[in-house]
């Protein structure tokens, strides 16, 4: 697999599980008791310690034969077949309750709590990859979370774009989600 297509795909497989991520942190960037920094700290370790989870799913991949690894793309499809049911029966939208202590410890405990796709998710790519392609999908999220950051701190600060995002950035995530995890059931033949 070319570094590129590991790119791509980590870049997928972030925005796919993160999505969300960029509603809460807009909520986070709009508060103006919360210091920019607190959100930005927060988010790195709350995706931290998701990461550090999913990487069991890398060495994983010791144990268990590389067919049945692509079985493991089961969990996104199941995730985004989910999402798609929830948003059809209206379950979806982020509710909007404001944090009572703003701190690092809120903004990490929220994103963490948030990501529990993201473990299903990247415990497959992770296994799936071999040691460039971690670092590489690692290197990516690293960089893609300042990404989301930047996003959630303009979105933050711009009320009408804030309410298009929310009207319809949940639309695309189960689609998104499902050809995922078909990537990573095709990827492991």
């Amino acid at each position: 697999m070319s570094w590129l297509s590991v790119l791509g795909r980590a870049i997928v497989a972030f925005a796919a599980t993160n999505i969300d991520d960029v509603f809460v942190l807009t909520l986070f960037f709009a508060q103006k008791n919360l210091r920019r920094w607190h959100v930005v700290v927060g988010q790195y370790l709350g995706l931290a310690g998701l990461i550090a989870i999913s990487l069991a799913g890398y060495f994983a991949r010791f144990f268990i034969p590389h067919s049945w690894i692509g079985l493991l793309g089961l969990a996104p499809i199941g995730i985004g077949i989910k999402k798609l049911i929830d948003w059809k029966r209206g379950e979806d939208r982020l509710q909007k309750e404001k944090p009572g202590a703003a701190s690092v410890l809120t903004v990490a405990a929220v994103t963490f709590a948030n990501g529990g796709d993201n473990i299903g998710i990247y415990i497959p790519l992770f296994a799936s990859s071999d040691l460039s392609a971690l670092l590489i999908t690692l290197i990516t999220f690293a960089v893609l979370i300042s990404v989301w950051c930047v996003v959630g701190y303009y979105l933050g600060n711009h009320p009408a774009v804030k309410r298009i995002v929310d009207r319809y950035g949940h639309i695309l995530v189960p689609f998104v989600l499902i050809g995922l995890g078909i990537y990573i059931i095709a990827s492991s033949r």
